[in-house]
């Protein structure tokens, strides 16, 4: 039992994340299986793009300049897997006129013009929310850092819950059966850092968690529409748009 679940936290190390992982047992876990564990990658990323934004602000440098930092810092450990499907759905789910169309342009390793504009706001959203938080507290801009990389990815679990997948082959076909004890499982992990955050208001998870399921909610039905199901740059643009709605939800939350 304990075997499995570290073989799962290992695939899902090296499913969302660059960090070394060694090499999987054999037989290798399915994906299904390890998607509880996609917080648990989360909490590392998290952490350290909020050690590089402490310690560029303890430093002494703009707010700025720290959350570029910090953000870069979580691109870098991600390896910007998840940027890259939030680009490549939004060309794909406003460059074709049929799903087949649609699924062809994700396919596609060249970014367009809807592609671009979506990781420009990507970035620019969660920077500026990211230096209004550490503004108003420094303490609680870091542990946003965490809880919004560990949130965040519960949006492809539950995608994967939602959906069936929209190809026969890729990442999306193979994490087929994701049950819904898996989406809680993964959202009490997600969740369990709280417990010592104690500058997050209930008033303010609770808004965070709003906008995050209604946002999934309404990614499932568009990609169902559009695609005729999931796909991993359905799941990883899940992730960051799941991550910037929550930045915006804890600062309206936050607003003095």
């Amino acid at each position: 039992m304990i075997r499995a679940a570290l073989a799962q936290l290992q695939l899902a190390f090296m499913l969302l994340t660059r960090l070394p992982a060694g090499q999987l047992p054999d037989p290798a876990p399915r994906i299904n299986a390890a998607a509880w564990a996609f917080p648990v990658a989360g909490l590392v990323v998290g952490l350290g793009a909020a050690l590089v934004f402490w310690v560029a602000a303890a430093l002494g440098l703009p707010l700025a300049l720290a959350a570029l930092l910090g953000l870069g810092a979580q691109i870098m450990l991600c390896g910007a897997l998840h940027e890259d499907g939030l680009a490549d759905l939004a060309d794909g789910l406003w460059g074709g006129h049929t799903p087949a169309r649609r699924l062809e342009i994700m396919r596609d390793s060249r970014i367009g013009s809807y592609g671009v504009l979506a990781l420009i706001l990507s970035l620019a959203l969660r920077w500026q929310a990211l230096v209004y938080l550490g503004a108003l507290d420094l303490t609680v801009a870091i542990q946003a850092i965490v809880l919004m990389a560990m949130l965040s990815r519960v949006a492809p679990v539950a995608l994967l819950a939602l959906l069936p997948p929209a190809r026969a082959d890729g990442l999306g076909h193979s994490a087929t059966s994701v049950s819904w004890r898996a989406v809680g499982f993964a959202s009490v992990i997600a969740l369990a850092p709280l417990v010592l955050m104690p500058d997050m208001t209930a008033l303010a998870v609770g808004m965070v968690l709003v906008v995050q399921i209604t946002l999934v909610l309404g990614l499932a039905r568009l990609a169902l529409r559009r695609l005729g199901g999931q796909t991993g740059d359905v799941l990883g643009a899940g992730q960051q748009l799941a991550e910037v709605t929550g930045y915006l939800a804890l600062c309206i939350a936050l607003m003095g």
